[in-house]
C-alpha cells in the first residue's frame, strides 16, 4: 500500500460521515490541482466537449465554488476571497482550495441537520437546509473534478486517483491479516 508523502487533512476514526467526505473532498481537490501545477499553459487551455471549460478555468470554477459555499454557510467572506477577473497560477489556487476545504471541514463538523440558511438569486429567496449546500458542494466538486481529468486524459495526461481507495491507502494504517485473525 502507498504510505502518505506529505502532510494531509487528519483522518480521525470518530469523525462523522459528512466530515469524512469533506476531508475526502480537500485531499482530492489538492490531489487534483498538485498534477496540475506542471502542465503549461497550451494544456491547461485544454478544453474538451462536454465539460465546463478549460483545465485552467475548471479548477478556478471549483475553488471559486467553495469559497462561495462556505461563505453561504457562514456568512463570512473568506481569507484573500477568488474575485471574477483573478486568474491566479495554480499554486495559489491550491492554497485557495486549502483554505475553503478547511472552512468546510469545520462546518461540517459543527453543523446541524436542521441549520438552514437563507439564499437569495435571481430576485428570489430560499430557506435551505445547510446540508444541501453541502451536498451541492460535493457533488459539484466531483462533478468538475472528472471533467478535469477527461481533459487531462485526452491530453495524454495521467489522471491522479482521486477514488475514495486511494484516499484509504494514504491514510489509514494497515494492519496484517494475521492481527486480524488474533482480535
Amino acid at each position: 500500500m502507498k504510505q502518505q508523502t506529505e502532510p494531509q487533512p487528519d483522518v480521525a476514526p470518530g469523525d462523522a460521515p459528512l466530515v469524512a467526505l469533506f476531508r475526502h473532498n480537500l485531499w482530492a481537490n489538492v490531489r487534483l490541482l498538485d498534477a496540475c501545477v506542471a502542465l503549461d499553459d497550451q494544456q491547461l487551455a485544454a478544453t474538451t466537449a462536454g465539460t465546463f471549460g478549460t483545465i485552467y478555468d475548471t479548477l478556478l470554477h471549483i475553488v471559486a465554488g467553495e469559497q462561495s459555499y462556505l461563505r453561504r454557510l457562514t456568512g463570512q467572506e473568506p481569507e484573500n476571497p477568488l474575485r471574477r477577473d483573478d486568474k491566479p497560477d495554480v499554486a495559489a489556487l491550491r492554497a485557495h482550495a486549502q483554505r475553503a476545504g478547511e472552512g468546510l471541514i469545520d462546518f461540517a463538523a459543527g453543523t446541524g441537520v436542521s441549520e438552514i440558511r437563507h439564499l437569495e438569486w435571481d430576485e428570489h429567496g430560499w430557506p435551505v437546509p445547510a446540508s444541501l449546500i453541502l451536498t451541492q458542494a460535493i457533488n459539484h466538486a466531483n462533478e468538475h473534478r472528472a471533467q478535469v481529468m477527461t481533459i487531462l486524459t485526452q491530453q495524454g495526461v495521467e489522471p491522479p486517483d482521486l477514488s475514495g481507495w486511494a484516499y484509504i491507502e494514504e491514510h489509514v494504517v494497515p494492519t496484517p491479516l494475521e492481527d486480524r485473525a488474533r482480535r
